[in-house]
């Protein structure tokens, strides 16, 4: 690090002493010929032999100005209007100083009928000279030598602020990897203008014409406030004109500058096509039940669970409590913290939350004002395997933990929950339901405040069918979907994450809301894009096999039964679930205890699930 830094001062030590000296010659050469514009091209001898104090004088006086104006800091190459108009202002300075230089010195022999107009005529030669020589680089790279001489014949998609931007940095380079061609916009004002002296030579619905026309390898996307729908519809057309690759420029807001350039620059990811509306959250709200309080995170080390960390360290809790039985994924979101939040208090615990004593001396140390509950097992195969550790984690340990919570005295507790508690028909969807059973059972018990937030997959979540395709891909296949018509609903984390965050500050208690989860998606054609994103063409590259769904798998999930419906939120992405009158308090107690003593008596995985079917119907 410090030898980067030596090294940029030095090269920037360089550039002003550059500078420098070229400003003093062109001081030289400026008052000069203005003596000879004056004189028509001879200069009287009376002038002649002074001429050179004059030039001194013109020297100390102009010299500092322009460092002052710093002038000594421009970069050559990315000189501005801005970098001009200090040029400018620190000519007509220098000038009026000199000016009053001279003015004082007029009495003494040498300046006696100095010709005032020399100083009219330095002052236009000193900014067109200075001006000029800063201005000379940039003008080269973009109108002598105009392009890269090699680069990808490169199509820019938006002709807006971004595209131009990104242009702009095209020929600002001189070993640019793309060498553009043409801009292509839907906006009708904007067909055959120039931009940068590139041409919009059409609309998106023209790309595959213009591809074969204009020999394009590259397809830049630079709509960055573009809605997923139009970015997916210009991916398809640049696949079907046969474009060689393409990249985007993601969303402005995530690009902390505000500038673009082709450092944003990146591939298209499946979240692109994928995206949502982006979601509104008010951060004030959401402060207001997080700053300065203790909050406990379960399941800290997973997807949620950790994401979920992140995104509440922002709001300065006063301690963040994290705990998971997953010690090297715990290790490492402790970690990652330490290095954002330096300041924020942060305890890693390592522990089972189905453990009783464990959980009363974290409650009885700590005393967590809020919790939010992610740890959970979520495999459904796994769990069809082992009802009775889906019984143990999902159930008993939200009882275990939900309990502890009331005891001490805990404000809010929000259990993160899933679109497969809906209508369940596996173990793990039973459990979950179960679950939140559990917690609005919970709610009327005392001062805590219960809630549950269901939503469904989340984008790249270990384990998920994202993360599993894209290791089969990596292998080269088969891509294994259980059925052609199976849909799911996807979110990015991040997402989710913020709006469990917004439930809980709008939670009263008792309440399962619901996350608006878009329009779901069918597998197997999330499994053709994340193929040809990966470079491949599906069933030729990499085959994709059909292998039927297991007992335990829905082809579509709900976010309600069908009786539940839902009412609106002030937050147009949130709702809350009707919930069906379900079991009494009495009764879920007396299911609870006989689905206990199955699971403690070992008994067989039907028996289990049939206790389970008892608690939450079907």
């Amino acid at each position: 690090m410090n030898i980067a830094k030596r090294l940029f001062q030095e090269t920037r030590r360089t550039r002003a002493m550059f500078f420098l000296l070229a400003d003093i010659a062109l001081v030289a050469l400026s008052m000069t010929v203005a003596f000879l514009l004056r004189f028509e091209g001879r200069i009287p001898s009376q002038y002649m032999e002074d001429l050179w104090i004059l030039i001194l004088i013109a020297m100390a006086v102009k010299i500092p100005v322009f460092y002052l104006q710093r002038l000594y800091h421009i970069s050559w190459s990315y000189v501005s209007v801005r970098e001009l108009m200090s040029v400018f202002k620190g000519g007509f300075y220098s000038s009026l100083l000199l000016g009053t230089a001279l003015f004082i010195l007029k009495a003494t022999p040498k300046f006696i009928g100095f010709p005032r107009s020399i100083l009219f005529i330095d002052f236009f030669l000193t900014v067109t000279l200075i001006g000029g020589f800063r201005a000379a680089k940039r003008v080269y790279l973009q109108f002598v030598k105009r392009f890269p001489m090699e680069g990808r014949r490169t199509l820019i998609v938006g002709a807006g602020d971004a595209g131009e931007q990104l242009l702009r940095s095209m020929l600002k380079s001189g070993h640019s990897d793309y060498l553009p061609v043409g801009f292509v916009d839907d906006d009708p004002a904007k067909l055959s203008t120039s931009i940068q002296g590139i041409k919009v030579l059409g609309t998106r619905k023209q790309i595959p014409q213009l591809v074969e026309a204009y020999d394009i390898e590259e397809l830049l996307i630079a709509i960055p406030s573009a809605s997923s729908k139009v970015i997916k519809e210009t991916v398809e057309i640049g696949r079907k004109a046969k474009v060689k690759s393409m990249k985007i420029l993601p969303d402005i807001s995530k690009i902390l500058s505000g500038s673009v350039g082709l450092a944003n620059v990146r591939e298209v990811r499946l979240e692109d096509l994928l995206g949502r509306e982006p979601v509104k959250i008010d951060t004030q709200e959401i402060k207001s039940y997080l700053k300065d309080k203790t909050v406990l995170v379960t399941g800290a080390a997973g997807s949620i669970g950790s994401e979920l960390c992140r995104q509440i360290a922002k709001f300065q809790p006063r301690k963040l409590l994290m705990l998971d039985h997953e010690e090297t994924g715990l290790f490492k979101i402790e970690r990652e913290l330490k290095e954002k939040f330096p300041g924020m208090e942060r305890i890693a615990i390592l522990g089972d939350i189905r453990d009783e004593g464990k959980m009363e001396r974290v409650f009885t140390q700590y005393k967590p004002e809020v919790v939010f509950h992610a740890a959970a097992y979520k495999h459904v195969r796994m769990m069809k395997e082992h009802p009775d550790e889906a019984v143990k984690n999902n159930i008993f340990g939200t009882k275990v933990l939900g309990e502890t919570a009331i005891t001490a005295g805990a404000e809010k507790f929000i259990l993160i929950s899933t679109d497969k508690a809906v209508n369940p028909v596996g173990v793990m969807g039973m459990s979950k339901r179960a679950a939140e059973m559990v917690i609005q059972d919970l709610n009327q018990r005392g001062v805590t405040r219960f809630s549950a937030v269901r939503f469904g997959n989340v984008l790249g979540s270990r384990g998920s069918v994202i993360p599993i395709f894209r290791e089969q891909i990596k292998k080269r296949g088969p891509v294994t979907v259980t059925d052609s018509r199976m849909r799911r609903y996807f979110m990015m984390t991040s997402e989710a994450v913020l709006l469990v965050l917004q439930a809980g500050a709008i939670s009263e208690g008792g309440e399962i809301f619901v996350l608006d989860m878009g329009e779901p998606v069918n597998i197997l054609d999330l499994a053709r894009e994340m193929i040809r994103l990966s470079g491949y063409e599906p069933d030729t590259d990499i085959p994709i096999t059909i292998t039927g769904p297991g007992e335990d798998e829905k082809l579509f999930e709900d976010i309600l039964t069908a009786e539940e419906g839902t009412e609106a939120t002030k937050y147009e992405q949130i709702f809350i679930a009707r919930m069906n009158a379900g079991l009494s308090s009495a009764e879920l107690s007396r299911h609870l205890e006989t689905l206990e003593k199955l699971v403690e008596q070992e008994k067989d995985a039907g028996e289990i699930k049939e206790a389970l079917r008892g608690i939450v119907g079907g």
